[in-house]
């Protein structure tokens, strides 16, 4: 996800919420977020901005595992010219979540204030994805993503004033369809570990997340030494984060984690180990003895952030590069055969 990538531009973000919530507080705060005028994501789209896709990549995703179909562009009004980030598929595969921006170009603390930059939703209807909608976990001003769905719960990153740190995890509550009780996790994930991108298990006591325990992390996914970790929560209290070792942890970045509905596949983003360009999705089998197995690189190219349906499919982020500049980035699935 954007936002997470550059910790410079937190300091920002969190000077421009106080900054925008004082000078302009008619557009932000004095009325709730569904009452404003609605941008199309379309209408932000700069006209100078090129719909990319396979046939103009100059890095398309492969995949290297017989189980998996070619990765293609996910069908529907999902995909725009602008950025679709961060996603979530529920394990019925029926109900989509990520975050969208209209312009990589544009500095976070701009995409803030763009009235368009945000959480979206789409769902499956006969067969076909609805126009996403986007939907707001703020009554003020606040940059959110990383869903992470569990039942009723909702777990969410935010960048908003009030934050124990730069970035927060934050907890709602469906309520009558509509997410209610934004609630921050807590000073001990927030603010004593300062865990990055993360997935939680379907009993909510179990999180795995990004981090840099000798607290080297440079908050770029690329950059640093985060690894992959757990903690559990015994009592109402996170235990300390735990590696998951060599088997999962390189030498390289790996990070946002998402953990099968069945709890036996651990799926992750890192640094291509077979020569690829860019970040690579990986899979990790659980074994007999509860230990996570060796990775297998199964997507390259570009690819990150996965998240599957309970039928095994890969949902995935690929950024398009050309000549050494991002120009977008759209979702992709790898289909189980």
């Amino acid at each position: 996800m954007y936002i997470m990538h550059n910790p410079s531009r937190y300091f920002l973000i969190i000077i421009c919420i106080i900054a925008v919530t004082t000078l302009v507080c008619g557009c932000c705060g004095l009325f709730p977020q569904e009452e404003k005028p609605a941008l199309t994501r379309a209408q932000t789209i700069p006209a100078d901005v090129v719909k990319m896709g396979p046939e103009t990549d100059d890095f398309a995703p492969i995949v290297h595992s017989y189980k998996w179909e070619k990765p293609v562009p996910l069908e529907g009004p999902i995909n725009t010219a602008g950025a679709e980030d961060s996603p979530f598929i529920t394990s019925d595969g029926n109900t989509f979540y990520f975050f969208f921006t209209p312009d990589v170009r544009v500095p976070v603390e701009k995409q803030i204030i763009d009235g368009v930059t945000g959480v979206y939703v789409s769902k499956k209807v006969n067969g076909a994805w609805t126009e996403p909608e986007r939907f707001f976990l703020n009554g003020d001003l606040s940059m959110d993503g990383c869903i992470c769905l569990q039942g009723d719960t909702m777990w969410f990153a935010s960048v908003r004033t009030g934050n124990y740190g730069q970035v927060d995890v934050y907890t709602a509550r469906n309520e009558n369809g509509k997410w209610v009780d934004w609630t921050n996790a807590g000073e001990q994930l927030n603010k004593q570990y300062d865990i990055g991108e993360f997935h939680v298990t379907p009993d909510g006591n179990t999180i795995y997340f990004g981090w840099s325990a000798n607290g080297t992390d440079t908050g770029s996914i690329w950059e640093g030494n985060r690894d992959i970790y757990k903690s559990e929560k015994v009592n109402g209290v996170w235990s300390q984060p735990v590696s998951l070792g060599p088997n999962v942890n390189s030498q390289y970045m790996d990070d946002q984690p998402f953990i099968s509905a069945d709890g036996n596949e651990l799926w992750f983003t890192g640094q291509s180990r077979l020569g690829y360009t860019g970040p690579a999705v990986f899979r990790s089998v659980k074994m007999q003895n509860g230990e996570w197995g060796p990775a297998e690189e199964i997507v390259s190219n570009f690819a990150g952030e996965p998240t599957l349906d309970a039928a095994g499919n890969i949902y995935f982020i690929h950024h398009y590069y050309k000549d050494g500049n991002m120009i977008e980035a759209d979702v992709y699935v790898a289909r189980k055969k």
